[in-house]
């Protein structure tokens, strides 16, 4: 699958002939293509004005962005590469007495709306884990805590009905057990509650991954792989 909906496939032709080469004429390049002058023209403007490519004497070149994006080419497919998502999960944790406790957080936005899991969200650009954790607790929860990396989990999600792939996610489990502040309760999109383990699994509508987490986590291993099924009342 490409990577953006809207990028043509002269455009990717265009971007993969100026990975191999410093700079191209638009003689060169428009060899590629059975397109008439105006036409490849077209295509052209279009990158010149994402930003992609830039003109210079020798020729048009990649722009430092455009590297960027052109190397997640698929040559052989000429596809720019869909590539998984690198997402944060919190494994927040408190100890009250004998009773251990984590934050869980039901899911109210689509999709996978009305599910409960743990607290996360995606890596950003430049962001490592530890501030990629304590940004989305903060923003979720307005917690503050001090966090740990402790493994990698990929879940890859498909339809019951047909097998597609619906998610595809490389989530950085992260760990804390002195989160501290006033809990907010509900924000838009979810609704934060402490629950024992026993106490999430009796829930509903649970995400089975994050019925996983804990125990993976206690046993200490470093990486752990899971597919799950969703049919169109839980997608």
């Amino acid at each position: 699958m490409s990577y953006e909906a809207n990028i043509h496939e002269i455009q990717v032709l265009i971007l993969r002939h100026l990975l191999f080469t410093p700079s191209a004429s638009f003689a060169t390049l428009q060899k590629q293509t059975d397109l008439t002058s105006d036409h490849f023209n077209f295509h052209i403007k279009k990158l010149l004005d994402t930003g992609y490519i830039e003109k210079k004497e020798s020729g048009y070149a990649l722009t430092q962005h455009g590297k960027e994006y052109a190397n997640r080419l698929d040559t052989d497919e000429n596809e720019i590469e869909r590539q998984p998502k690198v997402s944060v999960v919190l494994v927040v944790e408190r100890q009250i007495g004998e009773r251990r406790e984590f934050l869980c957080q039901q899911r109210l936005k689509q999709p996978y709306f009305g599910f409960w899991g743990r607290l996360g969200g995606k890596v950003r650009w430049g962001e490592s884990f530890e501030e990629a954790a304590s940004r989305e607790l903060k923003e979720e929860t307005n917690l503050e805590a001090d966090f740990t990396y402790k493994m990698i989990f990929r879940k890859r999600d498909y339809k019951k009905q047909t097998g597609d792939l619906l998610e595809d996610k490389v989530f950085v489990i992260m760990y804390t057990n002195n989160a501290r502040g006033k809990l907010m309760v509900d924000f838009e999109g979810g609704h934060n509650e402490w629950l024992t383990q026993e106490g999430f699994i009796a829930k509903d509508k649970t995400f089975e991954s994050a019925r996983q987490f804990i125990d993976l986590v206690d046993s200490g291993v470093s990486y752990h792989a899971g597919t799950y099924t969703y049919d169109d009342t839980e997608y």
